[in-house]
């Protein structure tokens, strides 16, 4: 293996992996992306180079490090064979104390973030930023919708903050919404108590006039009924962009990295942090929908 570019992440009270919703499906058997048995679950991760391959120009013994979620997802759009290099899935995870990758399947640790804050960033951090950043840059002054409270939602609050745009933000419960308004939310509508808090949302927007993004988490993609498709003609007349993301290139993550740092922005993470021999009841946790913000592994 001495040709390999490679790495080793070693757990010595600063090595954490991240549960994310992707995660969720894999051990039901359940994931609609091309999954190898048995595989190592979970790809968010943070931990520090032990080792390195004799040809690894990049990294060095002892540097901290996070994975990239699509390890052959470089820089621009995404293609398909970089679809089916992602971590937990048709690659093995970071779910164990040591895993060997290539060295292009990962980045230099945010230098402001403790470990398990580090962790989180892989996945719902880089969707987010993909999201707001990865097409279209969100500027100051501009309105963001984020809808929910998951990994996702809450990362694109914070980034839009820290861009100086407004954000209203949506939730199911009032104890999450004084959640959002301590992260820096402007407005914050209880989607269940306000059956029509779209037009709700739209109205708290300059003049009425909408958003200059919209954050929709979906999760997995599914069929639906044609009639209830969206129309392309709605987008024209409406002057927009549909786009789907899915999560984004080592270079976003390194423009993502360099935001945090310089804004020195600091994830959600649910108080509740599980150990390795407790993964089955970190995905039970995940599973009942009980956290806020990210929730952690301790690796050791």
């Amino acid at each position: 293996m001495s040709t390999m570019k490679q790495w080793v992440v070693e757990s010595k009270d600063k090595d954490f992996d991240g549960l994310v919703y992707q995660d969720a499906p894999v051990p039901k058997g359940q994931y609609p992306f091309p999954t190898k048995f048995p595989v190592v679950p979970a790809s968010d991760g943070a931990g520090e180079v032990v080792e390195v391959g004799s040809k690894v120009t990049e990294f060095k013994k002892g540097d901290k490090v996070a994975t990239l979620f699509n390890q052959g997802h470089q820089y621009g759009d995404i293609d398909i064979p970089a679809t089916l290099t992602g971590l937990g899935g048709v690659i093995d995870g970071v779910l164990r104390e040591y895993g060997i990758f290539d060295e292009k399947g990962l980045v230099k640790a945010a230098r402001n973030l403790s470990p398990i804050e580090n962790s989180t960033l892989s996945c719902a951090a880089l969707t987010s930023w993909n999201a707001l950043y990865g097409l279209k840059p969100l500027k100051p002054g501009q309105t963001v919708l984020v809808q929910g409270t998951g990994g996702v939602s809450i990362f694109a609050l914070q980034f839009a903050k820290a861009a100086g745009a407004t954000v209203i933000a949506t939730t199911s419960a009032d104890q999450k919404g004084d959640k959002l308004k301590k992260l820096g939310a402007d407005h914050v509508i209880n989607y269940k108590t306000d059956p029509k808090w779209g037009e709700t949302a739209r109205k708290l927007t300059p003049d009425g006039a909408g958003f200059e993004g919209i954050i929709s988490v979906i999760g997995f993609l599914g069929g639906v009924k044609h009639q209830d498709q969206p129309a392309i003609l709605e987008t024209l007349s409406n002057i927009c962009t549909v786009r789907g993301v899915y999560v984004g290139s080592k270079a976003l993550m390194r423009d993502m990295i360099r935001a945090i740092e310089a804004n020195d922005i600091h994830p959600v993470v649910d108080e509740k942090v599980f150990a390795l021999e407790q993964a089955r009841a970190a995905y039970e946790y995940m599973w009942a929908q009980k956290h806020f913000g990210k929730l952690s592994i301790k690796v050791n």
